[in-house]
């Protein structure tokens, strides 16, 4: 093997994930914990790439070896981007992903409904200026909205609901090099948490051409599609070529 991969991370749902897809990389991937690295990361980035890299330098600097790490999170279009970079720490880190995603739900709700209220108006609405953030770039506007404010015509999540997981993958060495690479995964905020698999966010990501949430997935449709998936897959193809 090509030495060791230290994954900076504490989150064992993440640890399980990574170590799926980087299987058959030709390094042994080991935790910080397993590693008996600790080390304070202060992740003051402005982005969900500075992150990465800061967490993946401090942990190669700290241990002499490679390191990987990822900064992810949930942007919602209609909240300015919100949670954003601060998705763990959203509302605080100790309180519960459930109490969470159910805020969340209902701060898009209530934009649904303003919207509504003010008749489409978008120059009226606080944070209208999600339509200019569509990754597609499509400025059409939203669907007439029906008794479930956000639905298309199906009663599905619609447009103003838009959203989507961002995860920027870092992996460092001890000499100060760097390689990042950014994967996304676009969806819609659910009326209601939905489905067991996952964690964090996953239950109210809806996924339009799935007709599911993310934590309706099995681990490995999601790993095939999430943007953690993405990330990591291209990764995996980096450091296959290199090591």
């Amino acid at each position: 093997m090509a030495g060791k991969m230290i994954v900076a991370t504490g989150n064992r749902n993440k640890m399980i994930e990574i170590r799926e897809i980087l299987s058959d990389v030709d390094v042994e991937i080991v935790s910080m914990k397993e590693a008996g690295i600790r080390v304070e990361i202060v992740e003051n980035g402005r982005s969900f790439a500075e992150n990465s890299a800061i967490k993946a330098l401090t942990v190669a600097k700290a241990s002499g070896e490679m390191a990987i790490a990822d900064d992810s999170g949930l942007v919602i279009d209609c909240l300015r981007g919100e949670p954003g970079i601060w998705s763990a720490r959203y509302m605080g880190e100790d309180t519960s992903y459930d109490l969470k995603n159910r805020t969340l739900i209902s701060r898009v709700n209530d934009f649904c409904r303003g919207y509504e209220a003010a008749g489409g108006a978008l120059a009226a609405m606080e944070g209208a200026e999600f339509l200019e953030s569509w990754t597609a770039g499509e400025k059409q506007t939203p669907e007439t909205l029906n008794d479930r404010p956000g639905a298309d015509e199906n009663g599905k999540p619609g447009r103003l609901r838009s959203a989507r997981f961002v995860c920027a993958c870092t992996c460092a060495w001890p000499d100060g090099t760097v390689k990042t690479i950014v994967g996304r995964m676009e969806g819609r905020i659910a009326y209601a948490p939905a489905g067991s698999h996952g964690f964090g966010y996953d239950p109210i990501f809806y996924l339009p051409q799935l007709g599911k949430t993310s934590a309706e997935l099995l681990p490995e449709e999601k790993n095939a599609i999430s943007h953690r998936g993405k990330a990591f897959t291209a990764m995996h193809d980096y450091l296959v070529a290199i090591l």
